[in-house]
């Protein structure tokens, strides 16, 4: 049995219910390691950004409570992850990138070498011209050509 229910009010909002009858609404999901452990370390917090109710880990819940809670953060978090870089207009920068992303295929310009942030050794951030993060998580599983357009700007 969970400690605790996540659902949506009339308003589409996320209600947190607890295991003794509390309801606390709106309440919004925050991962605290998105990047390096999006799994683990997930806080539920009121409108004044207070602590309700702490998950340490999302695999420990059941399956319908852990999808319902990965929409929440769905919603709050946008860090398309990038799966394939398609092509790269020049080994110069700026340059306009064509990439697939786990959100579909899209294009942003990269305004220079600094813009991409080596997070861990494998874990790469970019950030493009109008501010949008994409992350790469796993360098080493991308495709050869990815690999080989992206050798030129790390």
């Amino acid at each position: 049995m969970n400690p605790f229910d996540l659902q949506r009010d009339a308003f589409g909002r996320w209600v947190l219910l607890g295991a003794d009858g509390t309801r606390h609404a709106p309440v919004t999901a925050l991962r605290a390691y998105p990047v390096s452990a999006p799994d683990q370390g997930v806080a539920l917090v009121d409108a004044q950004g207070h602590e309700l109710h702490w998950v340490p880990d999302l695999q420990t819940l059941a399956p319908a409570l852990q999808a319902r809670l990965r929409e929440a953060l769905d919603e709050r978090e946008f860090l398309p992850q990038i799966l394939r870089l398609e092509t790269v207009s020049s080994v110069l920068t700026p340059s306009t990138w064509t990439v697939q992303t786990d959100r579909g295929r899209t294009q942003f310009m990269l305004k220079g070498e600094e813009d991409i942030r080596r997070l861990t050794g494998t874990v790469l951030l970019i950030n493009d011209a109008n501010g949008v993060q994409y992350m790469i998580r796993d360098l080493a599983t991308m495709d050869k050509h990815s690999r080989k357009l992206l050798d030129r700007f790390l």
